[in-house]
């Protein structure tokens, strides 16, 4: 049974933020684990033209991430599969962005540990791994002022 958590977006602010932290370039390849709508992909592929590829369980979600895919073109760039992020390979990618809850959160850290080569940045938004020190921790506030706090990591 695929590990669901409730959906929240990830306001634009944060994935810039986030790509600050990780000095995305475009020759990283970001995952986004549990990556709803696509939104941090497709602003990521955007913004840096990085190669990007989410994992997302809802089907429903999956669809609009691969409408707003074509629609901007990014199909090059951006690959949403539908599925459980547990099942997934993720040994290629150099950042991985998570916005999931503690709980889950360690619940990957042992798949993370085991695939992610070193050297390779893991942002949390809101929620830290637990057992694992951040190398930064930053806020940044959404559009209507909210807090928001990444959590960086060096695998």
């Amino acid at each position: 049974m695929p590990r669901t958590t409730i959906y929240f977006p990830t306001p634009e602010e944060v994935v810039e933020k986030m790509l600050e932290m990780t000095n995305a370039s475009k020759n990283d390849v970001l995952y986004d684990l549990g990556c709803g709508d696509g939104r941090v992909l497709i602003l990521a592929a955007k913004k840096v033209g990085l190669k990007c590829v989410g994992i997302e369980v809802r089907k429903e979600l999956v669809e609009q991430a691969r409408e707003k895919i074509v629609r901007g073109g990014l199909q090059d760039l951006v690959v949403i599969h539908h599925g459980d992020m547990f099942q997934f390979d993720v040994s290629e990618a150099t950042i991985v962005y998570l916005y999931l809850t503690t709980d889950l959160n360690l619940q990957l850290k042992p798949k993370l540990e085991k695939e992610l080569r070193r050297g390779t940045r893991v942002v949390s938004h809101q929620f830290e791994v637990p057992g694992w020190k951040p190398m930064r921790v930053e806020g940044v506030a959404d559009f209507f002022g909210q807090p928001h706090r990444l959590y960086l990591y060096i695998i």
